[in-house]
């Protein structure tokens, strides 16, 4: 699904990434930890097309389509999907409104049928029941005045909405209480798929808990320098990252 070979990128012309490969097949589910300042989150951005976050090498297909030649939009339509470690307030644009122009702007790229009003308000009503937001939190703008477990359960009802070929999730359990955690954890195991994949940008254990990934890898200094089961996060939240850094 996501292949990414030797990948180097800058962010305000310093070396981040420094020669990431990375292979997620369809249907699954990766996980990446690390320490502060290891480029996990300057991954995420590199692959959404974020602006000023510039490739100097390497490449990164998704469903095999070269995706570091698309317009950030064009990737949200090829497939990809970033979830945000702090999700933004976009005060004046109710969640429907939102939800609908982004899933018909994709649809038409992909030269898909629009959505109905009928067809979309029965696939948000299923998708918000089961991530535990109510209609009234959807008429309202987005994520203006959620708390932070509501803005994590939202974009959960975005994903789901957009069925993503390829999740990326920006540390989704930052902030989240133990019960918040558990319906987003649900949410990500109830959306896996043969033809969907996710990967897990996360410091901690504690979500790998409810979503068993089926490899972690550890992120150091711009490079992946070690890969394994699930096993990895409890040696990784036991020992820390000193030994593997070093």
């Amino acid at each position: 699904m996501l292949e990414i070979r030797d990948l180097h990128a800058t962010v305000d012309g310093k070396a981040i990434l420094n020669g990431l490969t990375l292979s997620i097949g369809d249907g699954e589910v990766h996980a990446i930890m690390g320490p502060n300042g290891a480029g996990k989150s300057t991954l995420s951005y590199v692959l959404a097309g974020r602006a000023g976050y510039e490739v100097t090498s390497g490449s990164v297909t998704l469903a095999g389509q070269d995706l570091l030649a698309l317009d950030a939009h064009e990737r949200a339509a090829a497939g990809l999907f970033l979830g945000l470690q702090y999700p933004v307030e976009i005060p004046g644009v109710s969640n429907l409104m939102f939800l609908r122009t982004a899933l018909n702007a994709q649809r038409r790229m992909r030269g898909e049928a629009e959505a109905s009003g009928a067809e979309f308000m029965k696939l948000i009503k299923a998708e918000a029941e089961a991530f535990g937001l109510s209609m009234d939190m959807l008429k309202r703008p987005v994520n203006v005045g959620f708390s932070g477990g509501e803005k994590k359960r939202n974009e959960m009802v975005q994903m789901a909405v957009l069925a993503p070929k390829m999740a990326v999730l920006d540390e989704t359990d930052s902030g989240l209480d133990i019960d918040a955690l558990r319906v987003v954890a649900d949410g990500i195991n109830r959306l896996r798929a043969p033809d969907r994949s996710t990967l897990l940008i996360t410091h901690y254990q504690r979500l790998l808990d409810y979503v068993v990934p089926d490899r972690i890898h550890v992120l150091v200094a711009g490079r992946i320098v070690r890969s394994g089961g699930p096993e990895l996060a409890l040696e990784l939240e036991r020992d820390g990252y000193v030994d593997i850094a070093a």
